[in-house]
Formats: structure tokens, sequence, C-alpha cells
């Protein structure tokens, strides 16, 4: 295993602080995306396939390419790979903003935005805090990256609705284009020294910990049930808003806008404590105990949100309740792959386990959209999450989280 506590080069506090402003501008962007999905499409006659699709590939993506931009930040350096993705992410979104193809869009939206999630999202930063953050507040510290994360989304989705609304879906994305080009200079603010001074004690090679880490059975479930959370967050993040306008020919209340960006907007709020509690508790119980109860309890709080009788207050405490579980899975996901592989190739190790949640979050987003167009209903994607949350809860619960003991050789 490898030591870090002898060699932090960047103060808690810088981490935290920037680090936390990186995801919150990252993922708080990507979580109003759902907002546009009708505005987008309604303009270009496009189905909702069409936006699904752009959604879904970025996501497949983000999930592919990640393990690879892992591998080039732990060798490299993260501040190389988060300028680059600061500017693909700017690019990407003005390109949405310009495109009149669904091709074009499908580029900008997945393609370029999907490259520059891999720079500048949680595998990333969890890399730069597992260097630079004692074992002992790791965990936590985690958590709060996550906060911050959560703190983006609740922040983001009144103002994109409030941009969709004053400068309509086109001048809206470009602004968000300004906004994002912010991460650019917050990526000097963590750059580190050379690595090699910081994991000089670990001289395993990239192949090596690959193969360790995918034979390595607790890491197989951890990445099958990974799959099951990126399914169900991207699904409701996309789906949610056109779900609750489609179910206002039966429930005339909930098909307000407003009903769907409040109900955003809470998942965001409630996120922030469902992580930074997931980073509390993951030093004092089981991560894995703590990951099977949050897939069940998703399950639970779908079944009662789509099986019982739908109002603004029930959607809003649904909101509540899976953004208290929504991205608690990622501090004690990745505290997990630390615990037991060490830090040196965590940004690459926590890539490969991610890798599985946006595959789950490519059929999520695609899914909810081709299915829907098929049968006219979410009715078929809201039992497969419910089912899927079962099967997540099952396989966490084996997981072993002791370190892997080395040999001298290895």
């Amino acid at each position: 295993m490898t030591d870090t506590s002898g060699a932090q080069k960047l103060s808690l506090k810088q981490v935290l602080i920037f680090g936390g402003l990186m995801v919150t501008f990252s993922m708080g962007i990507r979580h109003g995306f759902g907002l546009f999905n009708l505005p987008i499409t309604s303009a270009n006659g496009w189905g909702r396939e069409t936006f699904a699709l752009t959604i879904a590939l970025q996501n497949l993506i983000w999930g592919a390419v990640q393990p690879v931009t892992g591998a080039l930040a732990d060798r490299f350096g993260a501040f190389r790979v988060m300028l680059v993705g600061g500017a693909l992410y700017a690019l990407g979104l003005a390109g949405m903003a310009l495109s009149t193809s669904a091709l074009n869009f499908s580029i900008a939206g997945g393609l370029l935005i999907g490259l520059a999630q891999t720079a500048t999202t949680y595998s990333v930063i969890y890399g730069i805090l597992g260097r630079n953050v004692v074992a002992e507040k790791r965990v936590w510290a985690m958590g709060v990256a996550a906060a911050a994360g959560s703190f983006g989304q609740f922040l983001m989705i009144p103002l994109e609705q409030g941009l969709l609304s004053q400068f309509g879906a086109n001048d809206a994305l470009l602004l968000l284009a300004l906004m994002a080009s912010l991460m650019i200079p917050i990526a000097f603010a963590l750059r580190e020294p050379p690595l090699e001074k910081i994991l000089q004690t670990n001289n395993q090679t990239i192949k090596e910990a690959l193969k360790e880490a995918t034979q390595n059975r607790s890491f197989q479930l951890l990445t099958l049930g990974y799959f099951v959370c990126g399914f169900q967050v991207v699904f409701i993040a996309v789906h949610l808003a056109p779900y609750l306008k489609d179910m206002s020919k039966i429930y005339v209340d909930v098909g307000a806008p407003a009903v769907a960006t409040t109900a955003l907007a809470l998942i965001g709020l409630f996120n922030i404590f469902g992580t930074y509690s997931a980073g509390i508790l993951g030093q004092r119980f089981p991560k894995r105990y703590l990951l099977s109860g949050i897939y069940i309890l998703r399950s639970i709080a779908i079944m009662c949100f789509v099986w019982l009788p739908l109002s603004p207050t029930s959607t809003y405490i649904f909101a509540a309740v899976m953004g208290f579980l929504w991205l608690s899975t990622i501090p004690l996901t990745n505290a997990i792959v630390a615990q037991v592989f060490g830090v040196k190739y965590l940004s690459m190790l926590s890539g490969v386990v991610f890798f599985s949640h946006q595959l789950g979050s490519f059929c999520g987003a695609y899914l909810g959209g081709y299915l829907f167009d098929q049968t006219g209903s979410y009715t078929i994607v809201w039992n497969i999450a419910i089912a899927l949350g079962l099967f997540a809860f099952l396989v966490n619960l084996p997981i072993k989280e002791k370190a892997i003991l080395r040999t001298a050789s290895a």
C-alpha cells in the first residue's frame, strides 16, 4: 500500500475548495440537461429518442474513456487533463447551441462533453484527494467533494431554468459554455508537483494494477453494483421532467415546469446532505453495507413514487429521498477502491469502475427515450430501475474491504 501521509503537497483546504469548485461546475451543468429535453426536441422537430441518444452517448463516452483519462492523470498529473477537459466542456456546450442537425448535436453534446467529463469529474478529483489527503480523512474528504458536486446540482437547476425562460435554449447553452470555461483557471489551483515525488513507494505498473483489480472478486462486485447507480440516476435526471409532463394528463397539477425544476433542485439540495453523510458514515461503518442500503432504499422510493397517486407533494418527497441517496454511492465506492488497492492508480481504477456506471447511464438514458417512443410510457423502465436496485443490494453485500498485501517483487 502507498502511504501519502508524509508527502502531502496541496493543503487540505486547497484540495477541498478547488476540487469542490471543479465538480460543482462539471456536475452542476450536466444535471440540468433534462430541462433542455423538450425545448430542444420541439424546436428541431426531433423525437425524444434523439435527445436521449445524445445524453446516452455522452455517458457512454464518459465511462469508456474515463479509465484512459484517469491513467493519464495518474501518470502525467491531473492538471493537464483538467485544462483540456474545461476547454472541451465549453466547446461542447457551444456546439449544442449552434447545432441544427441531430448528428452535430450528438457530436457536441455526446462526444465533446463526454470527453470533458472524464477530465473534470470525480475520478480525477478523487485521485488528487487520494494523493494529498491522509488516509484517516480520505472518505470524509471524498464526501465533501461529492457534496460540492451536489451543491452544484442544486445551484444550477434554477439557474439553468432561469436562463431557459429568459433567453431560450440556444442562448442558455452559450451562457453555460462561458461558465464552463471557468474550470480552466480552477485547474491551475489544483496543480500538483511531479507525481514521482509523491508516489515513490509503489513500483506497480499500470498493467499490473489493472490485472490485480479486474481479477479481484470484490472489485468485480463493486463494478456490477455501480452499473445500477448509473442506470437509476441518469434515467431520472433525463426523463423525470417529461414523465411529469405526460402524467399531467391524469394528475393535472404535476405537469407545470416549476414542479420538475423544483424536484431536480431538491435532488441536488438533499444530495449535499446525502454525500456528506456518506463520507461521515463511511469512516465508521462497513462501506459495503452502506452501499447495499442505498440501493434497496432507492428501489423502495421508486416503487412508492410510481405505484402511488402522483402529486407535486409526492414528487417533492421522492426528489428529496432520491437526492439523499443520489451520489452517496460515489465517496463509498471510490473509498473502497483506495482502501483495497492504494492511491497510486486511484484515478484509473475508479475510472474502470465508473465505466460500468456509465454503461448503466447509457442504458437508463437511451432506454427511457426508446421505450417511451415504442410504448408511449415510462412504466417498463421504472420497473427495470426497481429490479436493478434489488440486484445491487445483493451484490454489494459480499464485498471485502481489506487492503491487498503485495509481495516485495510486486
